[in-house]
């Protein structure tokens, strides 16, 4: 071939001089004499005597050599790509899972074919064998084959030899090769091809990628395996409201598909025992079963469901009656309302027919804190989900001092919930603004006296605390506070509120509440169409008081819960005046209800307490520890008005039993707090959905039959 070329090179020029001196000469010859064209060449071509026919039969060998080089070129070229196309897929083949004689059949069926178009001879009949048709995976030429050996299936295609080719594409399936021996009785089979060769070792699986460089397939959802492409229903946020939507949406449509997605670890849970019962629990694998016992005695898991309950999310889209399934680790970064898709944190994609965002919130911090450095946060709890529980119970049980910044629900709970420990040697400190605990909430005769029972549970209250700095000195923090007062201590905990997430509003075109935050929705609590939002994000328009935004427990239950209903096209709107409850413990708690505001005006109406007018009590009478899934069951008409005589306005004393305050707005009860009355959320929800003036409150009163003995 290199000889060719070369011969080409060197006489290539002199054919073409020729060719043009010749051309040349005949179009003057016709032009002066107009005689016929002569095929001598006036001007001598060599050394030769002038005039005679040597010069043209040079240029006619010239011609013809050059033709017979180009020939042979391209023969070769075209046979040697046919072997190199064979002798590839040879080695494609010897890396697969098939045995040695696999092996020598397929390359003694691929020497076979080598030498088919060279025969020029009609074939000769031969005894009948089985013949298998090997066909490869993508719409190629079939090659047929009469062999006596095992038939094993390969991606084997036609080699081509009408024009050169530079480099053959195969494509594997992923599928295990399958080998199938066709009976000499049967007709023959026609078997789909699919190969994949075995990845052995690093250097053999490079091998064959060299070899098929378009034998990986692209997929969308190759690097994501669990990640399924679409969900009919897809629920952002792992929470109380995402759960409670999913059981609704199972409920009016028992073959749906729904998808949970959460930046947690966890399956979806319960918050409130966080801060309440799994703090009591006597047993010492409560941290790692996340079991704990209600006030009435009763165990049960922290987790609505068990793993059982759900389906796999790679299984979600085959499962014959639909599921839920919980993609765990997973934060939803970008949404494409448009497109009807999300993009997770891992690039994946998935698509959906209708979308519940319940994100929630995370804790908030003090900016002194955040500005104190590294070694002051590495010290500091933001308490909100399972590993902060985990994390503070260890870290309870190795240091001396912990103090929590903040008087509200959950820092008052934990406080009396980690001086249980001042037996052992812990040191637990409070420290808030207000004036007493849950000073925003409570008026201040009964926040008062709050605190004296938090203190009673061996925790030291500083109230009137404002932070001014913290620092990290000899081992210890030091919180420098207004005043000059300066508490040292090795552990913070930072209880001063939640802020909701809103981080998917500028992607999805989404309106936030300026004034309380989260998403803006309407009485469905739909935000756009087929996005809806529930739980602690979520800021509606109450009809009897106007906007707002509730973080509690069974807001979640019912939000979420109306929001599948939604989902599912109900279209109701949002009406349920929803409730929370705190425990300081077994012996006192309280649940309240609409807007309770210490600011407000309040009354309240107390009686002495019973046996049976505590948090444990309540719970063995319901049945759970989480009351507000089952107050709703009741009707405010099924219970009967007091009909003893109106005691004496009870005098605020130290004791407060229990009792009803009521906040006022333009003489209307716009919020209840019920005090160690327990089970009669129904009422106090109907008193402010009437909405009424009411004269005497102590006639109020008597429907939550507080004078009971």
């Amino acid at each position: 071939m290199f000889k060719c070329k070369t011969v080409w090179n060197k006489l290539a020029p002199l054919a073409r001089a020729s060719s043009t001196v010749c051309l040349q000469n005949a179009r003057k010859s016709v032009l002066r004499h107009g005689r016929k064209l002569e095929m001598v060449q006036k001007s001598p071509m060599s050394s030769g005597p002038a005039g005679g026919g040597g010069e043209n039969t040079l240029y006619y060998v010239l011609v013809g050599a050059t033709c017979l080089g180009a020939g042979v070129y391209a023969y070769r070229t075209v046979s040697g790509d046919k072997e190199r196309y064979n002798e590839r897929m040879i080695e494609l083949v010897s890396r697969s899972k098939q045995g040695p004689q696999a092996t020598e059949a397929i390359a003694e069926a691929v020497a076979q074919s080598k030498e088919e178009p060279a025969l020029t001879e009609p074939p000769v009949e031969e005894p009948p064998v089985t013949e298998a048709v090997v066909e490869s995976t993508e719409t190629e030429p079939v090659l047929e084959e009469s062999v006596t050996e095992p038939v094993v299936e390969a991606s084997i295609p036609e080699p081509i030899v009408e024009t050169p080719v530079t480099e053959p594409v195969v494509e594997a399936s992923v599928e295990e090769p399958v080998a199938e021996v066709a009976s000499e009785t049967e007709p023959t089979p026609v078997i789909i091809a699919e190969h994949v060769p075995e990845a052995s070792s690093v250097s053999e699986s490079a091998a064959v990628s060299e070899a098929v460089p378009a034998a990986e397939p692209i997929e969308p959802t190759a690097a994501h395996p669990d990640v399924p492409e679409h969900a009919p229903y897809l629920l952002i946020g792992g929470g109380t409201a995402s759960f409670a939507a999913a059981r609704s949406i199972r409920a009016r449509d028992p073959g749906a598909r729904v998808l949970i997605v959460t930046e947690e670890s966890d399956l979806p849970y319960m918050r409130p025992p966080l801060s309440k019962e799994l703090w009591f629990s006597d047993d010492p694998k409560a941290t790692e079963t996340l079991r704990f016992k209600q006030w009435n005695g009763k165990e049960r898991s922290i987790y609505f469901q068990p793993p059982s309950f759900y389906v796999s999310p790679a299984d979600l889209a085959k499962v014959e009656n639909g599921g839920v399934a919980v993609l765990t680790g997973r934060k939803v970064v970008h949404m494409d309302v448009r497109g009807n898709k999300v993009k997770l944190s891992d690039g994946a994609e998935i698509s959906y027919d209708k979308c519940l965002i319940a994100t929630g919130g995370v804790p908030r911090n003090l900016q002194v804190i955040d500005r104190a450095g590294e070694e002051v946060m590495k010290r500091t709890t933001l308490f909100r989900k399972i590993e902060d529980f985990k994390s503070l119970e260890k870290i309870s049980r190795e240091v001396k001092s912990i103090t929590i910044v903040g008087g509200g629900f959950l820092g008052s709970e934990l406080a009396c919930a980690l001086g249980r420990r001042s037996d052992l040697g812990l040191e637990v400190i409070q420290m808030f603004p207000e004036k007493g605990n849950m000073g925003k909430v409570l008026p201040e005769y009964l926040s008062n006296w709050t605190t004296e029972k938090v203190r009673k549970e061996g925790v030291n209250v500083i109230t009137d605390a404002l932070v001014k700095n913290v620092s990290y000195k000899n081992d210890k923090l030091e919180i420098r506070l207004k005043d000059g007062r300066l508490v040292k201590t090795d552990h913070i905990v930072a209880a001063v509120g939640l802020e909701p997430s809103v981080e998917l509003a500028k992607s999805a075109g989404l309106e936030v509440d300026s004034d309380f935050g989260g998403y803006r929705v309407n009485a469905e609590l739909q935000a756009r169409s087929n996005i809806w939002v529930a739980g602690d994000a979520a800021c509606f328009y109450d009809i009897k008081l106007g906007r707002r935004r509730v973080e509690h427990h069974d807001h979640a239950v019912v939000s979420g819960r109306l929001a599948g209903e939604n989902m599912t096209g109900a279209s109701k709107p949002y009406w349920h005046q929803s409730m929370f409850w705190s425990d300081l413990g077994p012996d006192v708690g309280y649940e309240a209800i609409g807007i309770v505001d210490s600011s407000l005006p309040t009354v309240g109406v107390f009686a002495k307490a019973t046996a049976k007018d505590t948090p444990k009590a309540a719970t063995e009478q319901s049945g759970t520890g989480i009351r507000s899934e089952s107050e709703t069951e009741a009707v405010a008409g099924t219970l009967k008005t007091e009909t003893k005589a109106t005691p004496p306005p009870i005098q605020q004393k130290e004791d407060y039993g229990k009792g009803v305050i009521f906040y006022l707005r333009d003489q209307v009860v716009v919020g209840i707090v019920l005090w160690n009355v327990f089970n009669r959320m129904p009422i106090a929800r109907k008193i402010i959905k009437d909405g009424e003036h009411h004269a005497d409150l102590n006639e109020v009163a008597k429907l939550f039959n507080i004078h009971e003995d």
